[in-house]
């Protein structure tokens, strides 16, 4: 990969995927306001006629599956090998690639909803907006994106991964304004904001948004 933060975010990955699923294995089972926001989405994509839903960053496939349960045809992409693999393992039943969301290998306005899922939060400032391009142009006009973010304005370095072992990756918080303007930059309508745990040390925020002018649009979050 010729950009240096996918290599060191697909390796570190790759290196701990196994202690990685572990920490998020029943984590959507303690957060109810996770669970409301999927439960949205899928509503919103269900109720513009459905289709396929891309899980950008899909980890381990736990999301993929929770969005498949709400009635969703929902698929996972992930920079990581190792990831898909477990993935594949624990949801055979479920379709799973690699791939990269700077470059997605998906046809123009192929899907009916994108989810990023906590997946941008390892992307730098200047491939957020190409990365928010990508989810426009494979999106469907009135399409659902929901985009999940660690909520701040600071950049934490991890040098160790949940299993002890070495990795090497950049975590990015940001405002929700900030995450806002780069989705209308990209052709988005902004439906609704959702911003948890606001007095906490570690705030996150979803976004909710539609492609394409929001005079045509359902609105997400109505």
């Amino acid at each position: 990969m010729s950009d240096a933060w996918l290599s060191d975010t697909r390796r570190s990955y790759d290196e701990d995927a196994p202690g990685y699923a572990q920490k998020v294995d029943g984590l959507l089972a303690e957060q109810p306001y996770l669970r409301g926001c999927l439960a949205l989405f899928a509503e919103t994509v269900q109720r513009n006629g459905g289709g396929p839903v891309a899980d950008v960053g899909c980890g381990p496939g736990y999301v993929t599956r929770h969005l498949h349960d709400l009635g969703v045809d929902a698929f996972g992409i992930d920079l990581s090998p190792e990831m898909i693999a477990i993935a594949k393992r624990d949801h055979p039943d479920l379709r799973f690639e690699v791939g990269t969301m700077t470059d997605l290998a998906l046809e123009t306005g192929s899907v009916a909803g994108v989810l990023a899922f906590w997946s941008v939060v390892h992307v730098p400032d200047h491939a957020v907006p190409g990365v928010f391009a990508e989810f426009r142009r494979v999106l469907r006009p009135r399409g659902a994106l929901l985009v999940g973010f660690h909520v701040g304005d600071d950049v934490e370095h991890s040098s160790e991964a949940y299993t002890g072992r070495p990795v090497s990756i950049d975590t990015y918080r940001r405002h929700p304004a900030v995450v806002e303007g780069w989705l209308r930059d990209a052709g988005f309508a902004i439906g609704a904001t959702l911003v948890m745990r606001p007095g906490g040390d570690r705030p996150g925020a979803v976004v909710f948004a539609t492609s394409g002018p929001a005079s045509a649009q359902t609105d997400a979050g109505a």
